[in-house]
């Protein structure tokens, strides 16, 4: 049997569409989701990795990118890396741990966070330490950006003990996104 000119070109033209094809299904995410997270509130935080939880519970991948003013909810309080002295005043007007973050809305004198705390647990709500204990526990991956670590003077010694955890630079966060079916960025 001999292959004429019109047969070599559709087996070309069904290669190729294969290739698109195994391409944009490698492309669709699937079952993966972003999350990119630039608020430092305790509540946007909160709401973050509940999402987060969400995802994972349906046997979703969950990437989380933390950037600017976020990665303060990640800082681990009894460490303290040597600074220089810049870097310590934005340590001084960050928080030091997820525990001392703001609230978005009634932070009422600084009681805010505390007064929300305590309803939470009236109402039976896990705190935002016991939700990223269990992200954690659901593999949920952790992405802190290197940028806005350097601009603020955070470094990689003072940050929580997390099993998922890596410094990334954006384009990493732009990768994840693309290989995503959702993203949600708050």
């Amino acid at each position: 049997m001999t292959t004429t000119p019109i047969d070599l070109d559709l087996q070309s033209a069904l290669k190729e569409l294969t290739e698109r094809v195994d391409a944009l299904e490698k492309s669709s995410g699937n079952g993966r989701l972003s999350i990119g997270l630039l608020s430092g509130n305790l509540d946007t935080t909160m709401a973050a990795f509940i999402i987060a939880l969400g995802a994972a519970a349906y046997d979703m991948e969950v990437d989380m990118f933390f950037t600017f003013w976020a990665a303060a909810a990640l800082r681990d309080p009894k460490k303290s890396p040597k600074k220089r002295f810049l870097d310590r005043m934005f340590g001084w007007m960050l928080p030091r741990s997820s525990r001392a973050l703001p609230l978005s809305k009634m932070q009422m004198a600084g009681i805010g966070p505390k007064m929300i705390r305590s309803v939470m647990k009236q109402r039976g709500v896990k705190s935002l330490e016991e939700l990223m204990k269990d992200a954690a526990d659901f593999g949920v991956r952790i992405h802190v950006c290197e940028m806005s670590m350097g601009v603020m003077g955070l470094k990689e010694e003072e940050m929580i003990e997390y099993p998922n955890i890596d410094y990334v630079g954006v384009g990493s966060f732009i990768q994840m996104i693309s290989e995503s079916k959702q993203v949600v960025f708050l």
